[in-house]
């Protein structure tokens, strides 16, 4: 993320989502459901304000969120929403008054010389739209009414930990956490052992002083090595890189710091030397920083006016999941660091930048059942059925739970409240449950010790998590799976003997082998439900195509083990 550990709205008037008290697991926090919403104005700003308390310290200091972004969303957008009713309600200690939570006793304090600021937060193309407008409203102000073209940056929202780095004279004195923009947590010793940042810059003593300041991640292949080496040992593992990262970054030994696949991109620059001579266009200052050696996204573009910003939110949101590492939305930024001076700033967040969002890739919902599904080789994979939630902009109401150790190792039961999460096209997964939601009624789920398709037994060999069924083509789930397997575009690709077909096919007894295939007719196809003679000629004529393949693709399409 860029100049805020934690994503933040605007808005009012909608409903609080459930909610758990972060800092004591299992006390109900206000505004649960449940909880009846208190009528009087002032109590239900109360309510709000303890709600996110909690989950900022849930999120911030002990790095582990209770809720997902949007629920958090949600909440502060009342609050927000309620106190611009009420002014005379607002207080300094609101949560809408500060840009994050107080650091961790266990590292000394850092003061920002300049604030580390939260951004405004966009969910669609009218809110960019709107934020464009107001950019030229108020340069039209500024330049008396003169016409001008405005230019932005557009930015990848990296899903990581803000990183303030100064550096004197070239050598890196200090890293700090964002903490509540105004003070950190002092990181330096943590920060001096990730490679991608460097100890001095190039290009000889650099200025005087210079504070940079960008996002600390960890890429996505890095993270799935670590959790697999931590679960090897026995040790802790982490939801999502994000908060491995962050758990990296306040590890007290520097030395364990060291082990974990932290990179940083850098995104700007808090203060600097006049010596420094920066230019007067972001992009510009940009193309400095990587000068001095600096880590910079390679996605940044410059963008004229808001269509071009709009194209580029497009384009990266299809890109999204390719890019190796996570992102939660786009950042656009005016360009002209004069005319953000124009723009100004309000207390907590800049006019001249925005945070335009992408459909979060988790999401809480409710575990209702937990289905049992067998694949071509036997394989029983058990299936989560979910209360419906949207996740990475689809509906899900299914999601793996891989086997049997995964459901022990993250105690999944029937009824929990679940953490899923869903990346493009890859299957959703449940990835954690939340206990302090759990209901005395919650069950524990075991694989069955009989297939439940044809009642062969179900065995577990010796040294493998995989519980499978012992029936091969004698039970139809497999038989199903090895044929559609047969015809799949990588095997055979038999053009239109799809799943529905391959249904009916097995159901009726029209094929009971592979082989069987290859003896299907015009006049029997046609019968089947959805097919006619037209459809029924064009797949005969696929299968006959079929006949003639390759070595490879027919030895990959028996599928043998």
């Amino acid at each position: 993320m860029h100049l805020s550990s934690r994503p933040r709205s605007a808005g009012a008037g909608l409903e609080v989502p459930a909610v758990t008290a972060p800092a004591n697991p299992g006390r109900t926090l206000p505004g649960n459901r449940g909880a009846a919403v208190p009528r009087d104005v002032a109590s239900r700003i109360a309510a709000l304000r303890e709600a996110i308390a909690g989950h900022d310290h849930r999120y911030y200091v002990l790095d582990d969120p209770a809720v997902p972004d949007h629920e958090y969303d949600t909440l502060m957008r009342e609050l927000e929403g309620l106190e611009a009713e009420r002014p005379d309600l607002v207080t300094a200690d609101s949560p809408t008054q500060r840009v994050g939570a107080t650091p961790a006793a266990s590292f000394a304090e850092v003061v920002h010389r300049v604030p580390m600021l939260s951004l405004a937060n966009a969910f669609d193309d009218d809110d960019v739209r709107a934020f464009d407008r107001r950019i030229r409203e108020r340069l039209s102000e500024g330049e008396g009414g003169k016409a001008f073209t405005v230019e932005y940056t557009g930015e990848a929202k990296i899903d990581g930990v803000a990183i303030s780095l100064v550096y004197e004279h070239g050598r890196l004195v200090r890293g700090a956490t964002r903490g509540d923009g105004a003070r950190g947590e002092d990181v330096t010793a943590n920060v001096r052992t990730i490679k991608a940042i460097p100890l001095r810059l190039l290009g000889g003593a650099g200025p005087a002083w210079l504070e940079v300041r960008g996002e600390i991640f960890m890429p996505r292949a890095g993270f799935e090595r670590m959790n697999e080496a931590q679960r090897a040992r026995g040790g802790r593992t982490y939801v999502n890189p994000r908060n491995a990262a962050a758990g990296a970054l306040r590890q007290l030994d520097s030395a364990v710091t060291a082990t974990r696949p932290l990179r940083m991109y850098c995104h700007g620059v808090g203060l600097a030397s006049d010596d420094a001579a920066l230019p007067h266009r972001h992009s510009d200052v940009l193309d400095a920083l990587a000068g001095w050696g600096l880590p910079i996204s390679p996605h940044t573009r410059v963008l004229a006016g808001v269509e071009a910003c709009l194209a580029y939110h497009a384009d990266l949101g299809r890109r999204r999941d390719s890019l190796g590492y996570d992102i939660d939305g786009v950042v656009f930024k005016l360009n002209d660091l004069r005319a953000r001076e124009i723009v100004g700033q309000v207390s907590r967040a800049p006019r001249w930048a925005v945070a335009c969002k992408y459909p979060a890739q988790e999401a809480l919902t409710r575990l209702v059942g937990i289905d049992v599904q067998v694949g071509r080789t036997g394989i029983l994979t058990p299936v989560a059925r979910l209360d419906p939630v949207v996740v990475g902009g689809a509906t899900v109401t299914n999601a793996t739970l891989h086997n049997q150790d995964e459901i022990d190792r993250k105690d999944v039961r029937v009824g929990d409240t679940v953490w899923v999460r869903r990346a493009g096209d890859v299957i959703p997964e449940v990835i954690r449950v939340v206990p302090e939601r759990r209901p005395e009624t919650a069950e524990r789920f075991r694989l069955p010790g009989r297939c439940p398709v044809c009642g062969s037994e179900a065995v577990r060999a010796e040294g493998e998590v995989a519980v499978r069924c012992t029936g091969g083509l004698v039970c139809p789930a497999q038989r199903k799976q090895a044929i559609r397997h047969f015809a799949s575009r990588r095997a055979l690709d038999v053009e239109g003997l799809g799943e529905k077909l391959v249904d009916q096919l097995v159901e009726r007894a029209m094929v009971s082998t592979v082989a069987d295939v290859f003896g299907l007719g015009e006049e029997a196809l046609a019968g089947l439900d959805r097919m006619g003679e037209k459809s029924a000629r064009n797949l005969v004529e696929s299968i006959d195509r079929a006949r003639r393949t390759t070595l490879d693709r027919f030895l990959y399409a028996l599928g043998i083990r």
